[in-house]
């Protein structure tokens, strides 16, 4: 089940017939009081949030959500809204998609989220007879990536990562000084059939070294090696 929080009825009924065509139930909601309520007693397995509603906008939504549940949420944003973004992350939100959006994207995010709340909740149980545990997380030097449960550090920082930033960093760190593609890190984070300009790939890694440069400011982990893609580590 999917709940769905927008005062936009557009974007509640189009994004609603999207995840219903692909099997998912969902709720919607025109406003964060009404949503917070309906959260709380009956939650769903993800939400929705726009950020910029009346009232009760979605940042104040997810900040008193997350006072009682950690329930996956994705956001959705303006472009403008960099600032909105970071303190999402920060508070907790799973990710977060810009407006315009592709709804084949936002499923494949929704899709992705989802895997990763099952090993998370796979996890919190002992494994049973046939069962394989949870991976342990991946060490690269000052680099831990703690995929199954979404946590990154560096230097024994937490770094606040999407869904998509962590895939691409992984795919990174699994084989240092060895050169990912554009091709192959667009391969690794859009699964689905989800086409992307790949200087959606170029922007993503910014961001990944922006975020991690406000933990050490001269982060210089991730190579770019023009006209062939990047690599951690290096040689």
């Amino acid at each position: 089940m999917i709940a769905l929080v927008d005062d936009d009825r557009n974007i509640l009924t189009s994004v609603s017939i999207a995840l219903q065509s692909e099997g998912f139930g969902t709720r919607v909601y025109t406003n964060g009081e009404t949503a917070l309520k309906a959260l709380t007693d009956n939650p769903p397995d993800l939400a929705i949030f726009d950020i910029k509603m009346p009232q009760m906008d979605g940042l104040e939504l997810l900040r008193r959500l997350r006072e009682k549940s950690q329930l996956p949420v994705i956001f959705l944003t303006s472009k403008d809204d960099e600032l909105d973004e970071a303190l999402g992350l920060a508070m907790g939100a799973d990710d977060y998609i810009a407006k315009p959006f592709s709804q084949r994207l936002l499923i494949a995010r929704i899709r992705a989220i989802l895997r990763r709340s099952e090993i998370v909740r796979a996890g919190a149980e002992p494994a049973g007879e046939g069962e394989s545990a949870v991976a342990e997380p991946m060490v690269r030097g000052d680099l831990i990536i703690d995929s199954a449960r979404h946590r990154v550090t560096w230097k024994g920082q937490p770094v606040s990562l999407t869904v998509t930033e962590l895939m691409i960093l992984e795919a990174l760190a699994t084989r240092p000084g060895v050169v990912k593609s554009r091709s192959a890190l667009m391969d690794v984070a859009y699964q689905d059939d989800v086409f992307i300009d790949d200087r959606t790939i170029d922007s993503h890694i910014k961001r990944i070294r922006r975020k991690f440069r406000t933990v050490e400011p001269s982060f210089d982990a991730i190579d770019t090696l023009y006209g062939a893609g990047y690599r951690f580590g290096g040689e």
